[in-house]
């Protein structure tokens, strides 16, 4: 598969990287030079070592036998295939879960996409099986199992922010959209939950940047994560995280009222 930019984080990931490292290095050869010896493009050697792609059942049957090492990378790859759902997530995301299940406040607005949080099994099926592959399965049920965060005895206060666009793109057909949408109308009615939407008339808006989240705490910083081109950061920094709160102000600003919100949802619905 085509290297990423930046290096996975997931600890099988590093250690089947840290091993081969060391026992190329133990040999005296370069990459180069035990990419020569394996039939294997030097910067693919590169590119797994620095954990910018994952090695494949040959290069790992290939490492085996070079190195003789009965079966320690196929073990390796193993344990990366076992955890390799959480090895695909974007960087800066499994941080993120950590914070989002002791939140007290959370913000979100989606400009493309209905944000996980708040998904019919379905539709996230739908996005996820789009680039995700046999790792689907898993991570659907992971994202599923974050909604429990409302089941708590306190559960946090939740503002919702959709792009018009969100509620009007059909993702996974005519009966996937239409449980999506009545399941949002129940988020809707929740007690401590005010989902809003930025219609089609608002124009240009600071939303159209991308979508975001704002976790606020009651006794810790606020945090905010935003993702784009299933590149994920997480902001910790007082004045990035301030830059988020100015801009979901300056969005809520063009929202309609929560009850015009709901009424938009169901035109929507009635349409599909």
């Amino acid at each position: 598969m085509p290297a990423q930019s930046e290096p996975y984080e997931a600890p099988a990931i590093v250690t089947y990287a840290k091993e081969l490292e060391w026992r190329r290095t133990q040999a005296g050869l370069t990459k180069k030079d035990l990419a020569a010896k394996l039939g294997f493009a030097d910067s693919y050697v590169g590119q797994v070592e620095l954990c910018k792609n994952l090695p494949s059942e040959e290069f790992t049957a290939a490492l085996d036998t070079f190195f003789n090492t009965d079966g320690l990378f196929a073990r390796l790859l193993e344990r990366i295939n076992e955890t390799r759902h959480l090895a695909i997530l974007p960087p800066g995301f499994p941080e993120y879960l950590s914070y989002e299940k002791r939140s007290n406040y959370v913000r979100v607005f989606s400009t493309n996409l209905i944000g996980g949080l708040f998904q019919t099994e379905a539709y996230a099926r739908t996005v996820i099986s789009l680039t995700m592959g046999s790792a689907t399965s898993k991570l659907v049920a992971e994202r599923m199992e974050r909604k429990s965060i409302f089941e708590r005895e306190n559960p946090p206060h939740t503002f919702l922010i959709l792009d018009e666009d969100v509620i009007r793109r059909n993702v996974g057909g005519k009966e996937v959209m239409r449980d999506q949408l009545r399941y949002l109308l129940e988020v809707g009615q929740r007690a401590q939950t005010q989902m809003q939407i930025v219609p089609y008339a608002a124009g240009f808006h600071a939303g159209l940047a991308g979508s975001f989240t704002i976790l606020g705490f009651e006794n810790e910083p606020d945090v905010a994560y935003t993702e784009a081109s299933a590149e994920g950061v997480l902001l910790k920094q007082r004045d990035r995280v301030a830059l988020k709160v100015v801009a979901w102000d300056l969005i809520q600003g063009h929202t309609l009222s929560a009850e015009e919100s709901l009424a938009m949802i169901h035109d929507a619905l009635e349409q599909l």
